[in-house]
């Protein structure tokens, strides 16, 4: 079954979905390995992991694309990807869907912000005029049926928060968007529990909840009350990263490789920690043992290093 009819089917279930940021291959095939029913890629968590930059508009779609792609192919679960603002007008929208389409993800959010965007928890954003976006949202879902009608068309709007907007404004744009054939809607940004409660309640579709920065924490019981269909989790696994990586990375420059011995000591008690065979040996040796000839296989006798489980 396509990713794009698999994340379709767990829309229709009754159950709100927790999915959680990743901003590279190796975070989603952790996070994958957990056993969550799908991934989101994050933008601001590609940005920061590929560029070193904020999510500020600086990375472009052929970077943004390309990760998603690499993303989607890592992992056999649905994958949703940020799109950004579609990085352009109506016009621009369509290539945009297509492209993503074809990197095997299964859907995507496009957000209503002025160009140049920037993170939907950060000030300074600017939203477009409300004709202008119906216009790209109706361009993005006359794209996606023309490519995969069951890839999921998010419309996000930044207008709650952005300079001089309001939640009344969010909520009549994200019907808007809805009605020009969006399958969600994402409403950026809610401060609190009653404006959360707002939204579900006034927007006439499938609410996707981003649980971060300045918008409430909410519990899986919490969530199936309100009827959020997906809520994403976008920074949790960058922030687990950076703390990760600096706490070695201190270790390292005032202990030397003592602590390099002691982490790897230590990570011989996690569930991941044949680090070959999660990244796929033991799969290049099943292929090799399919597909090449007999002799390709003596490669392995009275050689060093990791040995391939045999199936």
């Amino acid at each position: 079954m396509k990713a794009t009819s698999r994340l379709r089917d767990l829309l229709r279930g009754k159950q709100s979905l927790i999915v959680p940021g990743c901003y590279n291959a190796l975070s989603a095939k952790v996070l994958a390995e957990v056993g969550f029913p799908a991934l989101y890629m994050t933008g601001y968590g590609t940005s920061l992991s590929l560029l070193g930059m904020p999510d500020a508009g600086l990375a472009t779609m052929t970077e943004m694309h390309l990760n998603a792609r690499y993303i989607a192919n890592a992992v056999q679960i649905p994958v949703i990807a940020d799109a950004d603002n579609g990085y352009g007008n109506a016009i621009n929208v369509i290539r945009t869907v297509r492209e993503y389409v074809q990197t095997g993800v299964a859907g995507i959010h496009i957000e209503d912000q002025a160009i140049p965007k920037r993170c939907g928890h950060v000030a300074g954003r600017r939203v477009i005029g409300l004709e202008e976006a119906v216009g790209k949202f109706r361009a993005a879902a006359r794209a996606r049926d023309e490519v995969d009608s069951d890839f999921v068309l998010i419309a996000r709007t930044d207008a709650r928060g952005a300079h001089g907007g309001s939640l009344d404004e969010a909520i009549r744009r994200a019907n808007a968007y809805l009605a020009a054939g969006a399958d969600m809607a994402f409403v950026e940004g809610p401060t609190s529990v009653d404006e959360v409660r707002r939204i579900c309640r006034e927007v006439s579709g499938p609410i996707f909840y981003n649980q971060t920065g300045v918008s409430p924490r909410l519990s899986l019981p919490e969530m199936q009350a309100l009827g959020i269909a997906i809520t994403i989790l976008p920074g949790a696994a960058m922030r687990a990263t950076v703390q990760a990586v600096y706490d070695l990375g201190r270790a390292l420059r005032d202990r030397g490789p003592l602590a390099e011995a002691e982490f790897a000591e230590a990570f011989k008690k996690h569930p991941l920690a044949d680090i070959h065979s999660f990244a796929g040996f033991d799969q290049i040796r099943e292929w090799e043992e399919r597909y090449l000839p007999a002799e390709e296989l003596d490669k392995y006798e009275d050689s060093v290093g990791h040995q391939p489980a045999r199936k």
